[in-house]
């Protein structure tokens, strides 16, 4: 009988720490399929998880936007994951001027000590040439301090400089990797996938996660609806060795049919910069671009650095970039938001690239600092929302000024756009407030959409007085009207991209006074009876 027993107890023990460990394995796989939803490569096993434990932010690239932000953000005590692409220094032919307005955003953020040891130079205003004449137009410094100018470099080393400070934080971690998708649940962004340096699949999560992976964005589409224009190319070239007519100035003459750039990148270095209109380009491969440049584009270069120019195409190094332009229009979503080139791109004649993602790290750190619980999904929501209106008007000012500028100075057989080509050039050479205006403009100094409509439009009239003076005709006053027209044809357009009320009217909008988030207070431990 005591056998009998023995084994009855022991098949019970047995059986129920059986079931015991299959609830256990169960409940564990049934937490982990409610976290993660299964996807193909789970099913292969060749995707690993990482938690989100400990991760406040995930960046999505370290380029400008990137890196600043990563350093940003990691100052303000946030855990900051960065995923790169490639963390080696790059080598661009744009992002290589930042206007004095994007310098004082980089005082702003801690980081001006990253255009130092890099030979960057300093930029204190433009030279401006046509048709053999010249007029140069400085940066309205006066009010700042002596550091304060333009500073132009080699965009690599710029980048690696913010890229290592951020790194020294210890709670920001840089990583090598290729983001391949968002990671969403229930239309919410819980964080990304990504292939490793090593071809390992990962996922990763965190409460907040910004898209800043430059132009050729593949993930911009989940987060803004792309309407991506290509106005044209550059022509990239390093003229060595070279002295350009006005030091520490950039130079843009207005060619035949479009813009050439120059600007210093180092002690010894002038980048060159030409705008080929349209999608199509000569091919470099059969020399049809070098031909070009020498017949076509070499002839406009001042005399004083046409040599060089020359050179630098024998040389060979010819390298292009399409320029886009796309105008920010996010689609809110929880969990993320979209910064740098992948939100907003605009014609990098201006410069003014680096100025808006620099403005808009300074918002967003700014609305970010109250935000102590990050996984408060509508708050943080709130405070997006927030941020797409109050980055607007500097943004936009800046982007309407270089889609604009652009316009007015390409080569036309209309003659009213030519008038106005003319009209602009001379207006700016009257100097006063007729070019430090446009100027502070330009330089992000005084990004307001007001100025920038008035000092446009007042190009505009001051070209229609020159056609009435000394005596009006009709074909003058038509061509006068025609002016006119044409100047609103290329400004309304993209202020209308841009969002009119957005650009002027940011106060109408509810979200621009967002109120810091007030914490709910405990509740007071009762008192006791006495």
């Amino acid at each position: 009988m005591a056998p009998t027993i023995f084994v009855g107890h022991l098949i019970l023990t047995t059986t129920f720490f059986a079931s015991l460990f299959a609830f256990l394995i169960l409940y564990v796989l049934r937490r982990r399929s409610k976290t993660i939803p299964a996807s193909d490569n789970d099913r292969n096993g060749t995707l690993t998880v990482k938690s989100g434990d400990g991760v406040d932010i995930i960046i999505v690239g370290a380029g400008v936007a990137g890196a600043a932000l990563a350093h940003t953000l990691g100052k303000e005590g946030r855990r900051v994951h960065v995923i790169e692409r490639d963390l080696t220094e790059q080598d661009r032919i744009v992002g290589e001027l930042l206007q004095p307005g994007g310098y004082l955003k980089l005082i702003e953020l801690g980081l001006q000590d990253c255009v130092k040891e890099i030979d960057a130079q300093r930029v204190l205003g433009y030279a401006l040439f046509k048709d053999g004449k010249h007029t140069k137009l400085s940066y309205p410094l006066d009010q700042f301090d002596s550091d304060v100018a333009g500073r132009s470099f080699h965009n690599g080393r710029f980048v690696q400089r913010m890229r290592d400070k951020a790194s020294t934080l210890p709670n920001v971690r840089m990583e090598q990797g290729t983001v391949t998708s968002l990671v969403e649940e229930n239309g919410v962004i819980k964080g990304v996938q990504y292939r490793t340096k090593q071809g390992q699949e990962l996922k990763a999560f965190a409460p907040l996660t910004i898209v800043c992976d430059g132009c050729f964005s593949n993930l911009r589409r989940s987060l803004c609806k792309p309407k991506v224009e290509v106005p044209s190319n550059f022509v990239g070239l390093v003229l060595e060795n070279c002295e350009l007519p006005f030091p520490n100035h950039g130079h843009v003459v207005l060619g035949d049919p479009s813009p050439i750039l120059f600007y210093p990148i180092s002690s010894s270095e002038v980048r060159c910069l030409v705008d080929v209109p349209g999608s199509k380009l000569p091919s470099v491969s059969t020399g049809e671009m070098a031909n070009h440049l020498i017949t076509n584009v070499a002839p406009q270069v001042p005399i004083q650095i046409r040599e060089s120019f020359v050179s630098a195409v024998e040389k060979g190094n010819i390298r292009t970039m399409p320029n886009r332009s796309m105008p920010a229009d996010p689609i809110p979503t929880p969990g993320a938001l979209l910064l740098g080139d992948a939100f907003n791109m605009r014609h990098p004649l201006t410069g003014g690239g680096m100025t808006v993602a620099l403005s808009d790290i300074v918002i967003l750190r700014d609305l970010l600092n109250p935000l102590v619980d990050l996984t408060d999904k509508e708050s943080l929501s709130k405070y997006i929302e927030s941020f797409y209106t109050l980055r607007k008007p500097v943004a936009s000012t800046i982007n309407t000024l270089a889609g604009a500028l652009y316009k007015v100075f390409l080569a036309s057989p209309d003659d009213a756009r030519s008038e106005m080509r003319r009209a602009c050039f001379d207006y700016l050479s009257l100097g006063g407030v007729c070019s430090s205006g446009p100027v502070a403009l330009l330089s992000g100094l005084n990004p307001r959409p007001m100025s920038l409509v008035l000092h446009f439009f007042a190009v505009a009239i001051f070209g229609v007085g020159r056609l009435l003076v000394p005596l009006p005709s009709v074909k003058r006053l038509w061509l006068g009207a025609r002016l006119i027209s044409s100047a609103s044809g290329i400004i309304f357009p993209i202020i209308k991209a841009e969002g009119v009320r957005q650009m002027f009217f940011p106060r109408t909008i509810p979200a621009i006074y967002r109120a810091p988030p007030t914490p709910t207070p405990s509740p007071s431990p009762s008192p006791s009876p006495s």
